[in-house]
């Protein structure tokens, strides 16, 4: 009698376990950074450069500075012309008011004066973006020009990574995708990283990467698999490129 009852509690228990590791699956991916490249406006040559590969700055720091000679001088010109048109101005409301000017060579001087102030403040940006500074706290990924290389227009002197930058991807599969969603959170464990590891799920994919013939068999749809992100708990634990482990607690609260 004793056979017959505990077999099937066995079986009952080793059913429950099964119905329990079914609710969660775990997925391969990969880290991933957000890097932001911090490049200057103009062509020029690097003259100052305070950081290296590996450094971390705070917001705001001064990462380079490139020379400024031509907009130096520039600067100059505007500010004599800013200061030429400000005497015009001065002279032509003193003359409206003696009756021996007019009010539309006023309103002219009062418009070249404006003029050269703005041709004065884009002159003052462009002396200020020969610098770099960093948009945001992070960590200096690379480093593209050293003092003395000129660096092109368009291109970056460094690469920064700030922490909330860094992400997770993954693959899910058609059949699992509709119980993810948003917000939700999950577990991570990569090799030699800490115990208790978590991320939350911030970008689910609208389209599958793979595409099918049009008339989906069983077969076919198995194939689909759907891009999906989360952002992890505390970045400081991983490295870009290493692969993780995510598992989804499927069918639990979210």
């Amino acid at each position: 009698m004793k056979l017959f009852v505990t077999l099937p509690a066995i079986a009952l228990a080793l059913a429950l376990t099964g119905c329990e590791k079914a609710t969660d699956f775990q997925l391969q991916g990969w880290v991933e950074a957000e890097t932001v490249f911090v490049s200057p406006d103009e062509q020029g040559r690097v003259e100052v450069l305070n950081v290296r590969q590996g450094d971390k700055v705070d917001k705001g720091a001064l990462l380079f500075s490139l020379d400024d000679n031509l907009q130096q001088a520039d600067l100059v010109v505007k500010q004599a012309a800013v200061s030429l048109a400000q005497q015009g101005f001065t002279r032509a409301e003193e003359l409206l008011r003696s009756a021996s000017g007019t009010q539309k060579a006023l309103d002219d001087a009062r418009s070249n004066l404006e003029q050269a102030k703005a041709n004065l403040a884009w002159s003052e940006t462009r002396l200020n973006r020969r610098r770099g500074h960093a948009p945001a706290a992070g960590s200096i990924e690379e480093v593209y020009f050293r003092p003395g290389e000129t660096v092109p227009p368009g291109r970056s002197v460094v690469a920064l990574l700030p922490p909330g930058n860094l992400k997770l991807r993954f693959y899910a599969p058609e059949t699992e995708v509709a119980a993810i969603s948003i917000g939700q959170r999950v577990t991570v464990t990569c090799d030699a990283c800490p115990a208790g590891l978590a991320a939350q799920v911030t970008y689910i994919a609208r389209s599958a990467e793979y595409t099918p013939p049009v008339i989906y068999s069983r077969e076919e749809r198995a194939k689909l698999v759907f891009l999906i992100e989360a952002r992890p708990d505390d970045p400081s634990k991983f490295r870009v490129g290493q692969p993780v482990t995510v598992t989804l607690p499927v069918g639990q609260p979210k």
